[in-house]
């Protein structure tokens, strides 16, 4: 590119940054990147031989490559890395630059950092990218938040490398502050426990149906040619086909029983108790990730239980087609968990962000990309303010014939011994929700006996205490 100026810039030229930029390029936007790995500024130079992109790996010859007023977006591990580039950005940059965290950062330290850019009068847009590496190179799902104005800048790019769905770019404004970061964990939170149950739903498949690895493979991909159409179905049915390189055996039966997690789910929780939104499914299935790390713990348990693992010996394909059903179930409620979260959280933090919005732009691009985001957008768009998906007319018609198919296949792992304890919370969660009565007026008098906490009543207003009939030392 010669002398020429950059539009934009990119800080971190890792597999998703650097394809990001190739991204870019690709539809007529000129790049400069940034890293201080020669190996990967030599590699996408060599990549975009014939693009307008640039890298560098001298930070001062970086910046001066860029059009002022600069827009600079970072792609580099959350946390205190971010904090570190941004310390080395500051004396180079200038009123009206802009910062664009592409990563997966936490909301409360956007915020942060909002705040004290906002001091020097620089901007910082906190944004959520999903769609893995692939995403990034042919279009993601993208969630910014910030100012408006700011956005107004970012948009035309963004809007044209963004994963499209029905002509329709799968970026929009997510609402004020971190509130692009927010709707990432979110996001990720839901990506949690989608993968749960499919991991549930598999675990029943193979030791309650007994199906060899093909027979389940043949499974996903005829769920996924029906309401279950989705990237992660997708790419469960896929990963049964994968030969092992090492063995005879498929890929699947040689990877160990234990999942790792970058600690988003766990945030969602977090914050999810802080603001007192329920969100079962996500919360047991970050629990579940931990057990599952507790390999050593689990063997040793084992050894000492001798439970019913029989297998199902009649009717296997009612069993499979009350399988689906079950699972169309929980992705429902599990939408339904994080959506009704998402609102809380804006309207505590005046995100103002519009929840139809928000699904529609993860019908593409994104890993929880699903053919029923299609409804769920509709719903919003119907009623901008649903409380809950559950309350919508098109989802509690299919929910009541669905539910029942999930409690047969709960009571079918129950006398078998198989955990599945995201399908547990789902219906517990459904339950609990269509309750017009629950039994907290007895923890509210325990709370009372032991503690004097006071409790309500139902028959008149105010605050009560009652001086128990303590019997009890």
């Amino acid at each position: 590119m010669g002398s020429a100026l950059f539009e934009f810039g990119m800080i971190g030229l890792g597999t998703m940054g650097q394809n990001l930029v190739l991204n870019m390029a690709d539809h007529g936007f000129s790049v400069a990147g940034y890293d201080k790995d020669s190996t990967k500024v030599n590699a996408l130079n060599s990549e975009g031989i014939g693009k307008k992109l640039q890298a560098f790996d001298q930070l001062e010859t970086f910046i001066a490559a860029l059009k002022q007023p600069r827009a600079i977006m970072l792609l580099v591990p959350a946390g205190k890395i971010v904090d570190a580039v941004i310390s080395e950005l500051l004396p180079y940059l200038a009123e009206n630059d802009l910062i664009m965290d592409c990563g997966n950062s936490h909301f409360s330290d956007t915020e942060l950092r909002i705040n004290e850019l906002k001091k020097t009068n620089i901007h910082f847009v906190g944004t959520g990218i999903s769609g893995g590496e692939s995403g990034a190179r042919l279009g993601p799902s993208i969630m910014p938040g910030g100012d408006t104005s700011v956005y107004a800048r970012l948009k035309p790019m963004l809007e044209a490398v963004s994963a499209k769905v029905n002509s329709e770019p799968c970026v929009a404004y997510m609402g004020n502050s971190s509130a692009g970061h927010y709707v990432k964990m979110v996001h990720n939170g839901i990506e949690y426990a989608l993968m749960q149950l499919i991991a549930e739903s598999y675990h029943l498949l193979k030791n309650y149906v007994g199906l060899t690895n093909e027979e389940i493979q043949a499974v996903y991909d005829t769920w996924n040619k029906g309401k279950l159409k989705s990237f992660l179905i997708e790419i469960t049915a896929a990963v049964f086909l994968q030969q092992d390189e090492y063995s005879e055996e498929k890929l699947i039966d040689k990877i160990a029983d234990t999942a790792h997690q970058k600690g988003t789910g766990a945030w969602m929780s977090e914050d999810a108790m802080k603001i007192q939104a329920p969100i079962a499914a996500i919360d047991a299935s970050v629990s579940q990730r931990i057990i599952s790390s507790m390999k050593a713990e689990r063997v040793m348990g084992a050894t000492d239980r001798n439970e019913n693992m029989a297998t199902i010996t009649t009717n296997k394909k009612d069993f499979i087609t009350q399988l689906e059903d079950a699972l169309h179930a929980g992705f429902m409620i599990t939408y339904a968990q994080g959506l009704a979260m998402l609102q809380k959280a804006s309207d505590i933090y005046k995100y103002n962000t519009d929840i139809a919005t928000v699904a529609s732009i993860w019908r593409g691009g994104c890993i929880i990309r699903a053919a029923m985001l299609e409804d769920i957008t509709a719903a919003f768009r119907k009623d901008p303010n649903l409380k809950n998906l559950l309350l919508s007319d098109v989802f509690s018609t299919v929910l009541d014939k669905e539910v029942y198919a999930l409690k047969g296949v709960l009571k079918a792992a129950i006398n078998t011994s198989i955990p599945v304890p995201a399908m547990y919370a789902c219906i517990s969660y459904f339950q609990s929700y269509h309750s017009s009565w629950l039994p907290a007026n007895l923890i509210q008098a325990q709370r009372d006996f032991f503690g004097a906490h006071t409790y309500e009543r139902i028959d008149k207003p105010g605050i009560f205490h009652t001086n128990w009939n303590q019997t009890i030392q």
